[in-house]
């Protein structure tokens, strides 16, 4: 018998809200920390119209880059954890 499908209640045959906000809230938290953490440096950068005003701006771009990349390793992380591969 096949495993049942994530976030389905399966005897309402509805979706399982508790288990998607579950899922939701570390997720929210960690693209919100290298958001604040990534913006900060820009906002410092484009107020500063100077070479370190633009080395800021870069700076905070590749902190959200790295934090694109590591929230969806996290994604994937876990959508395997949930399938039970």
């Amino acid at each position: 018998m096949s495993p049942s499908p994530p976030f389905v209640d399966l005897e309402t045959r509805t979706f399982d809200f508790e288990q998607i906000w579950t899922e939701a809230y570390p997720l929210l938290g960690l693209i919100l920390l290298f958001a604040v953490v990534g913006l900060v440096p820009i906002v410092l950068g484009v107020a500063s119209s100077t070479v370190f005003g633009l080395l800021f701006v870069v700076i905070g771009q590749l902190i959200l880059a790295v934090g694109t990349g590591v929230v969806l390793i996290y994604v994937v992380a876990r959508g395997i954890q949930l399938s039970g591969v």
